[in-house]
């Protein structure tokens, strides 16, 4: 697979931003300022409802079942009725969350260095994510990783989310890419590494957990850390 890459493509959650972590303490601090541990919910437990649900309407919002706002608001929603919460405004929560989130700014182990590597050896850096506008531009400029990207590519001003070719599509064609030199760098296996390939390009997968993958498919490199990536750069 090592090749001369000219242009690389990262997704944003969980490949660069530490997604994990920074949406838990955003929710940690949601649940705190809507006094819901007055209520006697656990936030372990609230979180872990949020989580689920959250997934699966993203799953949705991917798939173009639902809207935006249908996602933002049932998320919470959902989760305040399985706690039996009265009173509290899920379209009020999910605001607050949308605007503490981007102030978090914990970086996935190894991002700053490889993304300083990847500069020294002018590789045009860019990135294509899956989100909102208002927040993921947020997360850029807070985390210190805005200045290292020549543009960034979102699902909702693209209008059309990851795994779907146009996304691909859009940005390698703004960027002035060749197929042939570009590189896709994600955590998803079906939005960024799927995406990526059936689109034709190569991809790197990005598995810090070592989560089992059941088909090793080729144009694809399996890495657990980002400084793994180096090699394939050099």
């Amino acid at each position: 697979m090592k090749k001369k890459y000219t242009h690389i493509f990262f997704d944003l959650d969980n490949t660069l931003w530490d997604f994990k972590t920074n949406s838990k303490l955003a929710m940690e601090l949601t649940f705190s300022h809507f006094n819901l541990e007055l209520k006697g919910v656990v936030f372990e437990h609230f979180f872990d409802v949020y989580t689920e649900h959250n997934a699966k309407l993203w799953a949705a919002y991917r798939m173009k079942e639902i809207a935006k706002k249908d996602l933002t608001r049932q998320r919470f929603l959902l989760t305040l009725k399985a706690f039996k919460l009265n009173g509290v405004d899920p379209d009020k929560m999910n605001t607050f969350y949308l605007n503490e989130m981007p102030k978090q700014k914990m970086l996935m182990p190894g991002a700053i260095e490889l993304l300083d590597f990847l500069k020294k050896k002018k590789v045009k850096l860019f990135i294509i994510t899956n989100g909102f506008k208002e927040v993921q531009h947020r997360k850029m400029q807070r985390s210190g990783l805005a200045p290292y990207f020549d543009k960034v590519f979102i699902s909702e001003e693209v209008k059309c989310p990851k795994p779907g070719k146009q996304i691909f599509e859009h940005a390698i064609k703004s960027a002035n890419a060749k197929k042939t030199n570009s590189l896709m760098v994600g955590d998803d296996w079906d939005s960024d590494i799927r995406g990526a390939l059936n689109f034709g390009i190569d991809a790197v997968y990005y598995n810090p957990l070592k989560q089992p993958v059941d088909i090793i498919i080729g144009g694809v490199k399996i890495i657990n850390s980002l400084s793994e990536l180096r090699l394939e750069c050099r």
